[in-house]
Order: C-alpha cells, then structure tokens, then sequence
C-alpha cells in the first residue's frame, strides 16, 4: 500500500485550493503519512491505528467527543480498530490538517465546514446569517436528508464527511464594545477562509481579515485584527478573551464542526469496519452534543468573570442587516434550494 499516496501522483483539482507545499513541508507531511495508517499485531488481532488530528484544546467538548468516538471503536471492533486523537495543532494547522486528509496521509479530522466550502459549494450554506429559527431546528436539519446530502458532497475531492458536532453559535469579541451593527464600522475581523464569512463581515461594514485560529491570539495582541468571531468555548479556552473585553452575543451564524475521513482510508475498510466507524461517529455526536450546552455556560460565565463584558444586543437589528445574503444566496444553483429546503424543514 503506497502510505502517501497522491504526493506522488496528481492531486484532485481545486479552485480554491493552495499551491502545492514546499519541499520541507512535503517531507513533513509524508512523515505523519507513515504514521496515518498504520496496522500492527496485538497477540492474534491485526489492529488498525487510526490517526485523528485537530487544532482545539484538549478541555473542549468537540476534543472529548473524539474520544469517545475511539472508545465506541474500539469497543465495536474488540479492539481491532484504534484512533489515536491529537489536539491543539499537533500534526498542523486545521487546513494542513485537512490536506494531509485529501492527499490520503492523515486518516481522519475535525474542520469547521466553513472550511470545506471550498471542497463542495454545499457547505456555503452553513455560512448564511440566522439560517436555523433555533437548536431544534438546527438538529432536525443536521440529522436529516440535507445535513446526510451536505456530508457526502466532498468525496469527488477525497473526503468523506461522517458526522457534524455541535459548534454552538458565533458572535463578535471586541476591544471595543459593539452595540448595533454601526459599531462593527471600519473594523478588522479574523475570518475563517470562508467565501461565505468575508461577505458576512462585509455586510456589516467591517473588513474580513483570515488568520488561522492558532495565530490569532498574538494577531489580536499585536493589533493585526480589531476582533474576531467565534462561539464561547473557544473564546475561553484560546484565552482570547485577555485581549478581547468585550463579547457581543449576536449569534450571527451557526456554523457545525463535521468528522472527515479520507476516501483512500475510507475504501480500505471492510464494510463491516466502515459500519463500525459510522455508529461510533454517530454515537460520538450525541455525545458532544450533550456535553455542549453545559461547556458554552461554562465558558460565559469563566470569561465574565475575568472581566469580559457580555452583550445581550438586539438580534433583530443585527439579522436586518444581512437579510440580503439569503437574497443573494437564493439565486445560487446549489445554495438557494439548500436555502429554501432548510427554511421549510419543521423540527
């Protein structure tokens, strides 16, 4: 089995992807290929060793939900089946990480589907300001034929999407407080690389700087960027809220974490190992999303209480000003019926 496999050979067109890494960076990533896949023998078992990557803290729901994903696995598969998690940027940053995923040297990740707009357009629905009327509306969807639909929609780009965590909602952390949408005037605000996000900020009169989340610390600190966007777990754990004052609970969008598996690792499993992997993925979603509510509360009252003003603005003046991205986004070919679709779903 050729452990890097694509390094070698062409890799799948995209648009909006980056050129190829330097030679460093290529030696490294081949390094964790090596390691991405590995099987080794546990008395008369072949085990699989499956690598997990991601950028989050170990403390973060998100992270305990991947670790009770490989504890369903490997109860599953009788210990046959092993993941192996690696937090806070280990084995690279979230788009590295999703890379060494396409390119088939790192088995599996966690990214925002922000991320992944720019593997399949469906994610880009994800973006849109106030898409959900609430968490139960959000559930029904993501566990439905839409959020099933949206999930397979990379595997021409080498990924597979098995399920989604819950990433609560995002809202606006400052040096300055922001009231109404005025307020965001003329500020610079960290984005995920998001199509979708840009024009967000944009609507809001604000301008959309995309720095990756294990930088953005020392780019707040510096005064590289004015704020950023985020939900409050995130908030507390980067630490972010030493710099940032300010939280502004507008809770503009809802955008979900999703599990991706390579498609090169994906097709290596028996369907037994794949049925395997998808219950432990699904059962590992019910879980972090049981522990999600309890962290956001947490997390709100920690920062509070290290001096962070929390604002409880108008929603309604703040969705106003951005009604006009689902007029746009209904006249797209792939996110105006995912649009409509969603809107007509009843929990």
């Amino acid at each position: 089995m050729n452990l890097c496999p694509t390094f070698s050979g062409s890799r799948a067109p995209d648009p909006g992807r980056r050129s190829p890494p330097p030679g460093g960076l290529l030696a490294r990533l081949c390094a964790v290929a090596l390691l991405a896949f590995a099987t080794g023998c546990g008395g008369t078992k072949e085990v699989k060793i499956i690598k997990l990557a991601h950028g989050l803290d170990p403390q973060h729901s998100v992270h305990k939900g991947m670790v009770h994903l490989a504890e369903r696995l490997a109860a599953k598969s009788s210990g046959t089946m092993k993941v192996q998690v690696y937090a806070s940027g280990q084995l690279g940053s979230e788009r590295e990480c999703l890379e060494l995923v396409q390119l088939g040297g790192l088995a599996m990740t966690k990214v925002s589907a922000s991320v992944l707009e720019g593997f399949a357009p469906e994610f880009k629905v994800f973006g849109l300001p106030y898409l959900f009327r609430d968490d139960a509306h959000k559930a029904a969807v993501l566990a439905g034929p839409i959020g099933r639909e949206i999930l397979a929609a990379p595997q021409s780009k080498f990924l597979r999407g098995l399920c989604y965590y819950d990433s609560g909602n995002r809202s606006f952390y400052t040096k300055r407080p922001i009231r109404t949408p005025d307020d965001l005037k003329g500020l610079k605000i960290r984005v995920q690389e998001s199509p979708m996000a840009f024009a967000l900020i944009r609507a809001f009169g604000a301008s959309a700087t995309p720095i990756s989340f294990g930088e953005l610390y020392t780019a707040l600190q510096q005064g590289v960027v004015d704020g950023a966007e985020n939900n409050p777990p995130s908030l507390h754990l980067a630490r972010h809220y030493e710099v940032c004052k300010f939280y502004t609970l507008d809770e503009h969008t809802s955008v979900p974490d999703v599990i991706v598996i390579s498609t090169h690792f994906w097709s290596s499993l028996t369907a037994q190992q794949q049925k395997w992997m998808q219950e432990a993925a699904d059962e590992s979603a019910v879980f972090q999303t049981g522990l999600w509510a309890q962290s956001s509360a947490d997390s709100l009252a920690a920062i509070e209480k290290a001096g962070v003003e929390i604002i409880r603005p108008d929603k309604a003046l703040f969705a106003a000003r951005v009604a006009e991205l689902h007029e746009t986004a209904r006249q797209d070919p792939i996110i105006g019926p995912l649009d409509r679709r969603i809107a007509e779903i009843k929990p």
